[in-house]
């Protein structure tokens, strides 16, 4: 300190702040902490305001204020309140995209993923969710496009879109980049349209189809045969099979005769895709929705049966 005026010279501010005498002389030199007075030989003095100025820059740049902001906090142009909330939301975004950004790293490593792929993660990762629902929402554009079907289907299709959080699992990162690249691909979009076309020609079939609680008999029925190791080509699979299109017949109120068994067999075979499923759990995962158990193999064995046997 400089005898009884109560002034530091720069030597003694850097060593009651723990600051090299470089860092204050540069906030002194952009007017953040201007000297108090100077010694006859021209050395920089500094008071206690001086003191409590250097501690606040100090600690606004430590929490990543840059210096024009600083500036107009020192001169109360805005408030600390108002510079903290700006900044917390900064830093809210910041975490994200680091949250993000480790997610999908642990999402490349556990694929294996190469260059191209670990960058098409990245970008689709680091999509908005309007910017993720805008790709579904293409999807059943296209899908639905000058087709008066199943409107039930399509708002709750609409209705069901990716909501990555904002820390997501590698699995949800990965669920994503599935999920979009399955809605782009032109040979799934040609299988849904086939769908929503047949749904579209079909729509009171489709209809008792839906009102029917037929994909619980089938579950129940097929489950039953798969659990006694019963083949769907097999001669043990007739009676099952039998069982379960009757109650397909009694509950569509049709008889079971080879024209009934054939259209069946068309239906089935147009509305049990792998993918379609796929659809749908990939969007389980990213939102986080209860898993469930597939249905599509017991489809399969359903279909299988019924090429067999009928």
């Amino acid at each position: 300190m400089d005898g009884d005026t109560g002034l530091y010279t720069i030597g003694e501010l850097a060593r009651r702040t723990g600051l090299p005498v470089r860092t204050i002389r540069f906030y002194s030199d952009a007017g953040l902490v201007p000297p108090t007075d100077r010694t006859h030989a021209g050395y920089r003095l500094y008071d206690l305001d001086a003191v409590a100025r250097l501690d606040m820059v100090r600690t606004l740049r430590e929490l990543g204020v840059d210096l024009p902001t600083v500036r107009r906090v020192l001169a109360r142009e805005i408030t600390i309140s108002e510079v903290a909330a700006a900044h917390a939301q900064a830093l809210d975004v910041q975490i994200q995209t680091l949250r993000l950004r480790r997610a999908v790293l642990r999402a490349v490593a556990k694929r294996g993923s190469s260059p191209e792929e670990m960058d098409l993660m990245h970008k689709l990762a680091r999509l908005s969710d309007e910017e993720r629902k805008r790709i579904i929402t293409g999807f059943i554009d296209e899908v639905y496009a000058g087709l008066d079907a199943d409107q039930d289907f399509e708002a709750k299709l609409r209705s069901a879109m990716p909501e990555l959080p904002d820390d997501p699992e590698p699995e949800q990162v990965d669920a994503w980049v599935e999920l979009a690249e399955l809605v782009q691909d032109p040979d799934f979009k040609a299988r849904i349209r086939q769908m929503v076309e047949y749904q579209a020609s079909h729509a009171e079939e489709t209809a008792r189809f839906a009102s029917a609680d037929l994909g619980e008999a089938t579950r129940r029925r097929v489950e039953a045969a798969l659990a006694d190791g019963i083949a769907p080509e097999s001669p043990e699979a007739a009676p099952v099979l039998d069982g379960l299109v009757a109650e397909y017949a009694a509950a569509l109120g049709a008889t079971d005769d080879p024209d009934f068994r054939r259209e069946l067999l068309e239906r089935l075979e147009i509305g049990n895709d792998p993918r379609a499923e796929r659809y749908w759990r990939l969007l389980a995962i990213i939102n986080g929705w209860p898993s469930w158990q597939p249905t599509t193999p017991l489809f399969e064995w359903f279909i299988t049966a019924l090429r067999a046997h009928s």
